[in-house]
């Protein structure tokens, strides 16, 4: 049976989809944008402070999941511009140390116009 996660220290969902689920052993989070909690608001508008943002918004997940990014196993990241990958990687690479496997793809259009969205699969 699935268990849903919920925590105030990441944005609430603007869908009709759950922040996270934990299902055999394993946490899958829904793809985190750049919104503050604090606010649900959009507060950077670099790639650098919204990648920071989703990092954060991502650990609250886990946290509240019984994880950790270091738990991570897998990381799907989306872009809006394939332009921005290295200063992406700079920061992601701060948060993602034990270097989950990764999938990395430029999109069209993002919610909110924002410029990253990242999903993770993580160990509970």
């Amino acid at each position: 049976m699935a268990e849903t996660i919920y925590t105030k220290n990441a944005p609430d969902a603007i869908g009709p989809y759950s922040q996270a689920k934990v299902v055999g052993g394993l946490v899958f989070t829904s793809g985190q944008i750049a919104i503050d909690p604090a606010t649900g608001n959009v507060e950077a508008d670099t790639i650098e402070g919204q990648t920071e943002q989703v990092c954060k918004n991502l650990a609250a997940l886990l946290e509240a999941a019984g994880s950790s990014l270091d738990k991570a196993v897998k990381t799907v990241c989306f872009l809006a511009d394939m332009n921005d990958f290295a200063a992406f990687n700079g920061i992601y690479g701060s948060y993602f140390t034990s270097k989950p496997a990764r999938s990395c793809v430029a999109v069209k259009t993002l919610p909110k116009n924002v410029l990253v969205e990242v999903e993770v699969i993580a160990e509970v």
